[in-house]
């Protein structure tokens, strides 16, 4: 086909007035083993993680009024998809990144949750990039930890 073509086709398509959709972050889900164990990690981490309702396994973070990362269990993985089976260990599924405002700050971060006896998967320094850190929550998902100032402006995509 050709662009003149493509073009003729596009040109009578009724929704060409219809701006597109704007596609913006919802959540991410964690499924964990131990709900409890995970919300000591988030929690440690620096997260405001409530305690899950006794009926519900779920324990949900929110920031600026939306929900940004829902803590939950195998369980309710298995009842929206029946199938769902927990992956084997062999490296780590997700990567979840945490923005702090100074190097300070990932060294702080660091040191905590290493005391704590968590897996440091990456020390403290200048990875690819900014100053950040990598430690490993409870179920081997790794949380990335960058000095990423909030008032830092967000680099224009490339094009």
């Amino acid at each position: 086909m050709t662009n003149e073509v493509a073009a003729g086709a596009a040109s009578d398509n009724t929704d060409q007035d219809t701006p597109p959709s704007r596609v913006r972050f919802g959540m991410v889900v964690l499924y964990v083993r131990d709900l409890h164990a995970s919300i000591a990690f988030y929690r440690l981490l620096g997260l405001n993680m409530p305690d899950p309702d006794p009926e519900r396994p779920v324990a949900a973070y929110m920031e600026g009024g939306a929900t940004r990362m829902i803590i939950t269990t195998d369980l309710v993985a298995q009842r929206f998809d029946p199938g769902w089976i927990r992956p084997e260990r062999s490296g780590y599924q997700q990567v979840v990144e945490f923005f702090v405002d100074s190097d300070s700050a990932v060294d702080a971060a660091w040191e905590q949750l290493t005391a704590a006896g968590y897996k440091g998967t990456t020390a403290p320094g200048h990875l690819l990039g900014p100053y950040a850190t990598m430690v490993e929550d409870p179920d081997n998902n790794v949380v990335l930890i960058t000095n990423e100032p909030a008032d830092a402006e967000t680099p224009a995509p490339a094009e």
